[in-house]
């Protein structure tokens, strides 16, 4: 039998292993490159790889040997290989166009060593490598694009917001003591679904005049949204005047919307009173818990909103008015109007653009924002620093139902702050300051996927960038081909790219 044979026995020499990395070095980057070539320091080609041979013809050479010797910005419109060699700094990351295409590449300076006192230095350039990283950077760059300009937009939009929000004088005390909004669109916090979908449909209603109808349970922010509606609308430098109906007694209401005139009853000011209707003229009423409207009132309200005229308690007078409603509830209308205990015809004059406002429980990815945004506001009330909870912490309070919602989520956080000495919170003293405010059952945050099968997605992006990238192609281009029957063109379009590229990507991906 005869003996095994030794394996290559690996430099120990510091300049060995030197020359050796760099020599693996360039074949990696030979091989997972989409081409490369060499110049020496005048500027002239001296060798391409197989990659860099299929870009020939589109630079118009037929064949290698007339393109070799060839001075780099003759044959490579708008390349920078001439900066390159004249600096020595490389240009790692770049975007190259000409008529073979655009291409994501980069340029790195050779030197010549030279032996020092410290080991070996850099010395002149010699030359520079070309390496074409992806060529059709907006198809293979595609998802890396997308996501960039989403979270680029995504931050211009807060930042914009940001600074409207700190900047616009709308949103300020008002020195002559006139009503004002004091919320936009950016402090209904939230990136789910939900969230984004009632604030596209807001911004929508802002844009219009008619009656906004906000449904939803308490504390969902159905009054947060009716601010930011009428700072994003055309009445913005008009007043905002709100009026919770729950809260006034029905035999005052009357004369909370519509005034009174001088000595209209007992004890009334003898100057009368403007009502809520004349003090939001050419601004925004926003009419909160219209559910619980008694129906006597009702009609008089129904006149109001047709008319766009108001009889002040004690007055013969018509005052005209021009305010904007939007009303809210966390009442089934429709519920009560089936009842009889609310005007159908009401209804429908308020139900014009209906916004309906998730609960908390149907966006629970926004629950950590939410709680890192009510615990600022709290340290800024009080002076003192918000605590930090825990992942396991976060995770308990997202999957509890919240019946309040936010308004019941500001309650928990803020018992967290009073009843608890630790900076520090976790799922546990989450647990006993829940049970504490009397929630009889706590809710189980949802199971984390096991550390193995992350572990298992992890690996498979442990791979070639290019490996990771034709795949991908190669199953778009699959599912193209099935959508369309095989038809090139038309799946060609459908991806976006020329039928060429297609038939390309069809050969270099198999």
């Amino acid at each position: 039998m005869p003996p095994p044979v030794a394996p290559p026995a690996l430099p120990l020499d510091a300049a060995a292993i030197h020359a050796l990395a760099a020599r693996s070095m360039f074949h990696l980057f030979s091989s997972i490159s989409q081409g490369m070539f060499l110049v020496d320091r005048s500027g002239r080609i001296v060798w391409v790889n197989e990659g860099y041979k299929r870009f020939l013809p589109l630079l118009g050479f037929s064949s290698v040997d007339q393109f070799l010797g060839q001075m780099v910005e003759d044959v490579i419109p708008n390349t920078q290989m001439r900066q390159v060699l004249e600096t020595g700094k490389p240009i790692l990351i770049d975007l190259l166009t000409n008529k073979a295409g655009t291409f994501v590449v980069s340029r790195i300076p050779l030197h010549e060593e030279r032996e020092g006192d410290a080991g070996y230095v850099l010395g002149d350039v010699i030359g520079a490598i070309g390496i074409v990283l992806f060529d059709h950077p907006e198809t293979t760059l595609q998802p890396l694009i997308s996501k960039f300009a989403m979270l680029q937009r995504d931050l211009d939009d807060a930042r914009r917001e940001l600074a409207s929000q700190r900047a616009n004088p709308l949103l300020q005390h008002s020195p002559d003591g006139q009503r004002r909004a004091k919320y936009t669109f950016a402090s209904f916090i939230g990136s789910s679904p939900a969230a984004v979908d009632v604030k596209r449909h807001a911004r929508r209603a802002a844009q219009s005049s008619s009656p906004v109808l906000l449904l939803g349970e308490t504390g969902t922010g159905k009054e947060l949204l009716a601010h930011a509606i009428h700072t994003a609308s055309a009445r913005a430098s008009g007043p905002f005047v709100s009026l919770n109906i729950a809260a006034v007694p029905d035999t005052l209401l009357e004369s909370e919307f519509f005034g009174f005139a001088p000595g209209a009853f007992t004890g009334a000011d003898r100057k009368g009173r403007e009502g809520k209707f004349k003090l939001a003229d050419g601004g925004t009423l926003f009419l909160d818990e219209i559910g619980d409207m008694p129906m006597g009132l009702q009609a008089k309200l129904l006149r109001a909103l047709q008319e766009g005229e108001i009889e002040p308690l004690g007055s013969n007078k018509l005052v005209p008015f021009d305010a904007r409603v939007i009303a809210a509830t966390s009442r089934d209308l429709a519920a009560l109007v089936r009842d009889g205990r609310f005007r159908e015809d009401l209804y429908y004059r308020l139900n014009v653009l209906p916004l309906r406002v998730p609960p908390l429980r149907e966006r629970r990815g926004d629950i950590p924002a939410l709680v890192e945004a009510l615990s600022e506001d709290m340290a800024l009330r009080s002076g003192d620093a918000p605590p930090e909870l825990m992942p396991d912490a976060l995770a308990l309070l997202a999957a509890q139902h919240w019946r309040g919602n936010t308004r019941e989520l500001r309650n928990v956080l803020e018992q967290l702050s009073m009843r608890s000495d630790m900076q520090r919170i976790d799922a546990d003293e989450i647990k006993r300051v829940l049970a504490e405010t009397g929630l009889e059952k706590i809710a189980a945050p949802e199971p984390i996927a096991s550390s193995a099968s992350g572990a298992g997605e992890a690996a498979s992006l442990l791979r070639p960038l290019a490996e990771q990238i034709a795949e991908l192609e190669r199953r778009a281009i699959d599912a193209a081909m099935v959508s369309t029957g095989g038809n090139k063109l038309a799946a060609s379009r459908l991806l976006g790219i020329s039928r060429a590229t297609l038939y390309d990507r069809m050969t270099t991906t198999g």
